[in-house]
């Protein structure tokens, strides 16, 4: 048994929706429903009716609730025993961040961030979004780094975690260049043959953001030839050529200048634009103060001297 399992059943049992709570725990709603039956599998019994909408919860269910929130408070707090043992991290700020900001974003940002604040010890530890967000959660890490989008946004309660904006970022379509130095793939297409995409895997927060950008423009021909999780896998393909690459801008400055990549649509077109936020849980609520590194890092932040290297945006 797995304490995701658990949360994936809290999730489920407030909102009382299989797809509504997979949005939330940013899966895919047939894998949500996997790792419900493997808990029931587990438990032994049927913890959720089926049978009726909204969805509700058998007897068993009922009970197996509290137990279920009762075994997390515990892991919850000994983990926070056990971090507060770990004395040689108190200097040290620990970043979980999704693995597309991790490479593209993190490292130049952190440069910015040290010329501001000064001498800066940092653990980075690279997850996907769902990962991510519970490491904060679960007081694995200090900070949260993430992109936002309205329509796609991070479930974090307002009066438990605290927000800063540090930057935008905007996703857009790349491909490489051919000799005169035009997109080998271009948007909008209009050809016979459906052009080449080079896709999220569908689990993945930037499929998502990408599905928003395809939804909002006419109907393209696509083939959707390879697809992965991380925006550098796809990068490393689109730099081969072998397809059209949705990426966000801080991942391709380089690759722009050199021209190993260029925008294959029209300045504002088949683009979206997110923020990029930094989260933190806010002191109390049962988790003790802050490392006094962490506090310090936050309240320079808070005051709105933005690090050079946080400005994400635009490819220039």
């Amino acid at each position: 048994m797995e304490t995701r399992w658990l949360e994936d059943f809290v999730s489920l049992a407030e909102t009382r929706s299989f797809s509504r709570s997979a949005e939330l725990r940013h899966v895919t709603q047939p894998a949500f429903s996997r790792r419900i039956q493997a808990l029931e599998a587990w438990a032994g019994a049927d913890l959720v009716d089926r049978s009726q909408y909204p969805t509700r919860l058998t007897p068993a269910g009922e009970t197996f609730l509290a137990q279920a929130m009762e075994i997390l408070g515990t892991v919850q707090t000994t983990r926070n025993l056990m971090r507060a043992h770990h004395e040689a991290a108190r200097d040290m700020v620990e970043f979980a961040v999704p693995h597309t900001l991790a490479f593209a974003f993190f490292p130049n940002w952190l440069s910015g961030l040290r010329r501001d604040f000064g001498a800066l010890r940092s653990r980075l530890i690279a997850l996907n979004v769902h990962d991510a967000v519970m490491r904060l959660v679960e007081g694995g890490c200090d900070l949260l780094i993430a992109y936002h989008h309205p329509s796609q946004p991070i479930e974090l309660r307002a009066d438990e975690y605290e927000m800063l904006t540090l930057g935008r970022e905007t996703v857009a379509p790349y491909a490489r260049p051919d000799r005169d130095g035009r997109p080998l793939f271009t948007l909008p297409h209009e050809g016979a043959s459906p052009l080449p995409l080079l896709a999220y895997a569908s689990g993945a927060y930037l499929a998502r953001i990408v599905g928003q950008i395809l939804a909002a423009a006419p109907p393209q021909q696509l083939d959707p030839i390879y697809e992965t999780d991380m925006a550098e896998g796809l990068k490393a393909m689109a730099l081969e050529g072998h397809g059209l690459a949705f990426l966000p801008a801080s991942a391709v400055r380089r690759e722009l200048r050199s021209r190993r990549l260029v925008r294959a649509a029209p300045e504002g077109q088949f683009e979206l634009t997110m923020d990029i936020r930094i989260y933190r849980a806010r002191p109390g609520n049962g988790r003790g103060a802050a490392k006094p590194v962490a506090e310090a890092l936050w309240q320079q932040l808070a005051t709105g001297t933005r690090p050079t290297g946080a400005k994400a945006g635009r490819p220039g």
